[in-house]
């Protein structure tokens, strides 16, 4: 057999993804809060970028797009919204064009009277931008002091000696968020450099400082400072404080006879210590928290039907600069600045057009998911019907895959609250007629309406709800209803007994 060298031909085809599809498939799935980061950073990058002066009027009146008898309109399938998931790609312009024919006076705007930002329900459309922002939904950042700052400047005032406060403040960088130190004295005293008794030294006197009970090591010894500094720490109490273990499981018998006291004595005992705080450290912000502001608005019209709206303060709004594009066609402009500025206007077009398709494209979805979850925002929680990403995604012909990422951290506002698009995409548990199916949300409701409802001497077992759902026509497993009980954070009935039969 010989073995030799030759060159060959070979012809093959594959998908490549080009690093401008895979931005516009970055940019369905960012939250309000990132795609406006994404722009300020596209905008430092590319000279012919700016955002659209707020205080200008908007050109056009913002047409809002019509749900004709429960159907999506003609107006929001349009070719703008590549409805088959043809993301712009900004290779799809010639780069010797003439683009002055294209840019108006004011530029190109990405909120102009062809960028549709509504949709409603029935025959007449609504203003688009009549929403007004539910300020009460808005999670606001309140301006605390963190814990690590509370207790450092406690540290400065009550600690003078400088090793001390080395090592007070090593310890309460070692802090977790509720107030816990739970790290190894051993490992922290070699990390400073110095003696385990006097790194504990040190520790009983930061467990002093406020709020009670942080610097504690457990749940225990944080219970125990909050007692003694309200001066109720005695003997009965502190064996109640060592069996928390039997507390958390309701058993009053073993309680009784660890304590040595009567059922009063227990119950004033269990009430001291409800309320105590057993995360000390929640008190102060630790972490600063994302603001949530919805990306839909949905609202009755004055036909009482659902109008369904973006929310455009969180669309930002960016322009081309006619100034610098006007470049492309002056003839003293040298051919690396002609190449330059063209390079520019294709990237800047091609996200004003994808920030356009992405906007429509939420639109889209969220329309879809109104019209299909109607009687959930009509009636309550009871009518939330089972919804897949795959429905949503024939109705309005595009891909699963697009649909999730759409969904991905968007929130809906409506009258009966804010919540996460994906909240609407739940299990089906089918009724044994076989001609309908509920929500797994749904049965998760009645779960807790029967649970709620039981009486303190008849205790439901998961089998009994199994007995009075399969009564309703609803077909589920005890296992299943186990695991919506735990979801929910419902004890099993054997704890539920002992909570509704307190200490007699």
């Amino acid at each position: 057999m010989s073995i030799s060298q030759r060159q060959e031909i070979k012809q093959t085809q594959s998908l490549i993804m080009t690093p401008q599809l895979q931005q516009a498939i970055k940019l369905l799935q960012l939250t309000n809060i990132e795609i406006n980061e994404f722009v300020g950073q596209e905008i430092e990058r590319n000279p012919l970028l700016e955002l659209a002066d707020p205080s200008k009027p908007e050109r056009g009146d913002g047409k809002a797009e019509e749900i004709q008898n429960n159907s999506v309109s003609e107006k929001l399938d349009t070719a703008t919204l590549a409805s088959k998931d043809d993301l712009p790609d900004s290779n799809d312009e010639p780069l010797d064009i003439n683009y002055s024919e294209y840019l108006e006076d004011n530029g190109i705007n990405a909120n102009s009277s062809e960028y549709e930002q509504s949709s409603s329900w029935g025959p007449q459309s609504s203003k688009a931008n009549h929403f007004e922002f539910n300020e009460s939904i808005e999670q606001v950042i309140e301006d605390k002091v963190s814990l690590n700052d509370h207790l450092l400047e406690q540290l400065n005032a009550d600690i003078s000696d400088p090793g001390e406060r080395l090592i007070g403040y090593n310890i309460i960088h070692m802090l977790d968020s509720s107030g816990y130190f739970k790290s190894d004295i051993s490992s922290v005293s070699e990390l400073i450099g110095c003696d385990e008794s006097k790194t504990l030294e040190v520790l009983e006197k930061l467990k002093k400082f406020d709020p009670v009970g942080v610097f504690a090591r457990d749940l225990s010894e944080c219970l125990t400072l909050q007692l003694k500094e309200k001066n109720r720490f005695d003997p009965i109490i502190q064996r109640l404080i060592e069996n928390l273990d039997l507390l958390a499981k309701h058993d009053q018998r073993a309680l009784l006879q660890k304590c040595r006291v009567s059922s009063e004595e227990l119950i004033e005992m269990i009430e001291e210590i409800k309320s105590l705080n057993p995360k000390p450290g929640d008190l102060y912000n630790n972490d600063i928290a994302q603001t949530v502001v919805p990306d839909i608005f949905i609202k009755k019209n004055n036909n009482y039907n659902w109008s369904v709206e973006l929310n455009t303060d969180t669309l930002p709004k960016v322009l081309v600069n006619r100034k610098y594009s006007s470049l492309v066609n002056n003839k003293n402009s040298s051919d690396v600045d002609k190449t330059y500025i063209n390079e520019q206007l294709n990237s800047a077009n091609w996200l004003v057009k994808s920030l356009e398709q992405r906007a429509q494209t939420i639109l889209k979805v969220a329309t879809e998911i109104v019209k299909q979850q109607n009687d959930f925002f009509s009636k309550g929680i009871k009518y939330l019907k089972p919804l897949t990403l795959k429905d949503i995604a024939e109705k309005i012909e595009m891909h699963e895959s697009t649909v999730s990422r759409v969904t991905a951290n968007k929130y809906i506002e409506s009258p009966r609250g804010v919540f996460q698009l994906k909240y609407f995409f739940t299990t089906s548990i089918t009724t044994y007629q076989g001609d309908n199916s509920l929500s797994s949300e749904t049965v998760k409701v009645r779960i807790k309406e029967l649970i709620n409802n039981e009486e303190p001497d008849d205790i439901l077992s998961d089998d009994k709800i199994v007995e009075i759902l399969t009564k309703e026509d609803i077909d589920i497993a005890r296992r299943t209803i186990a695991k919506y009980r735990e979801s929910l954070n419902i004890p099993s009935s054997v704890i539920r007994r002992r909570q509704k039969k307190p200490y007699k």
